[in-house]
C-alpha cells in the first residue's frame, strides 16, 4: 500500500505519527507493510543569522524520528538557548525567533549543503539519513518559495509587508492579513518524486493541517493539484476545524485573510476539485457538494492512542472509496 500524504506544521506532524502507529498496530499485512510518503510545506522556510531554516519539513523529520520537543510541538527536545542569548548580547536581530542549539546544527547543515550546490530534496534525504522518520519526506519543490503576509496596520491604513514567520511568531497573527502570498510559487517546479508519489498513491491524506499555509501552499506548485485531481487513489482530509475554531494554531486569522468562513465545510471546499473523503467533528455542518462521503469521528489528538485512531479512521474511509469515482 502506498500512501501519500501532504502536510506541514505541528498537526500534520502528529497526525503522521498517528498514521504510522496505527500501520505498525494493524493486524492488516498490507497496512503494516505500508510506504508513506510526506509531501511537506516549504514556503515557512525563512533564512535568519545566514541560515536556511525549512520549520515543516523539520517539524516532521523531528516528530517521526523521536526529537521533537512534545510540548512545544516544534524544536528539539532537552533543548538549551546559549547562541540565541549571544545572539541577544550582540543585539543581532531577529531577537523574536529564537534557535535552540541543538536545532542550529540541522541549520548549519542544511545551509552549508545548499551553498556547495544540493538541492532541498538531496538536503532532506541526508537529514533523514540520522532521524529515520519511518516515511520519505519530500519538499513541495527545492526552488525558493517563502509566504510573505500583507499588513494594513501602518499610519492611514498603509500596508506594509512581513514574513509569514514575523506575523506568525511575533505578532502571533493578531494584526489582520489584508493578502497572504507565496511568493515564488507559481514559479517553482515540484521536487523530484513528488509527482510520481501523488499519481501513483493508493490513498493519498490530506491531515488537519493548516488550509492556507501549509497544505494551501503545497496546492500553489504548478502541477502538484493537477496530480491530486487526475490521481486514481481516494484523496481524504481531516478537518483542521472544530465547532468554528482551529484545533491549533491560528489558521482562522489565515481563512479570514482569505474570506473564508472558519468551519469544517468552508475548508472542505478549498479541496473541491478532489477531496473525495473528509472528516468532521461531531456537532460541525457537513459539506454539502455531491459525491463527497463525510464522517464524523472525535478529531481531537489528545493522545498518542486517540491520534492513531484518527489517522486509522481516515485510511478506513479512503479504502472503502478506492476505486469510486469522483464526482464531477
Amino acid at each position: 500500500m502506498r500512501i501519500t500524504a501532504l502536510a506541514g506544521g505541528v498537526g500534520g506532524a502528529r497526525f503522521l505519527r498517528g498514521l504510522l502507529a496505527h500501520l505498525a498496530a494493524s493486524p492488516d499485512p498490507a497496512r503494516r507493510g505500508a510506504q508513506v510518503t510526506v509531501v511537506s510545506n516549504t514556503a515557512d522556510d525563512v533564512t535568519f543569522h545566514g541560515l536556511r531554516i525549512s520549520p515543516d519539513l523539520d517539524s516532521v523529520m523531528y516528530t517521526l524520528g523521536g526529537g521533537i520537543d512534545e510540548v512545544r510541538g516544534w524544536g528539539r527536545a532537552q533543548e538549551t538557548s546559549g547562541v540565541a542569548g549571544e545572539l541577544a548580547a550582540y543585539g543581532a536581530e531577529p531577537s523574536w525567533f529564537t534557535l535552540g542549539d541543538k536545532d542550529i546544527a540541522t541549520h548549519l547543515v542544511r545551509t552549508r549543503m545548499l551553498a556547495e550546490g544540493a538541492t532541498l530534496s538531496e538536503v532532506t534525504a541526508h537529514l533523514c539519513e540520522r532521524w529515520a522518520p519511518g516515511v520519505r519526506l519530500l519538499p513541495m519543490t527545492d526552488d525558493v518559495v517563502e509566504t510573505h503576509v500583507d499588513l494594513a496596520d501602518g499610519p492611514d491604513g498603509a500596508v506594509r509587508r512581513v514574513h509569514f514567520q514575523e506575523w506568525w511568531v511575533r505578532l502571533h497573527a493578531a494584526v489582520p492579513a489584508v493578502r497572504i502570498e507565496a511568493v515564488g510559487a507559481e514559479q517553482a517546479s515540484p521536487a523530484p518524486g513528488v509527482l510520481d508519489a501523488l499519481r501513483d498513491a493508493d490513498v493519498v491524506v490530506l491531515p488537519p493541517s493548516n488550509p492556507v499555509v501549509s497544505i494551501g501552499t503545497v496546492l500553489q506548485v504548478p502541477g502538484i493539484r493537477r496530480a491530486i485531481v487526475e490521481t486514481a487513489a481516494p484523496v481524504v482530509g481531516v478537518s483542521p476545524v472544530i465547532a468554528g475554531a482551529p484545533v491549533r494554531g491560528m489558521a482562522d486569522a489565515c481563512l479570514a485573510a482569505i474570506g473564508v468562513p472558519t468551519t469544517a465545510a468552508a475548508v472542505a471546499g478549498l479541496y473541491a476539485d478532489f477531496l473525495d473523503g473528509w472528516l468532521i467533528a461531531e456537532g460541525d455542518e457537513a459539506p454539502t457538494r455531491p459525491g463527497l462521503v463525510v464522517r464524523r469521528r472525535p478529531l481531537l489528538m489528545s493522545s498518542p492512542a486517540a491520534t492513531a485512531e484518527l489517522a486509522g479512521a481516515a485510511l478506513d474511509l479512503a479504502l472503502e472509496l478506492v476505486g469510486r469515482e469522483r464526482a464531477a
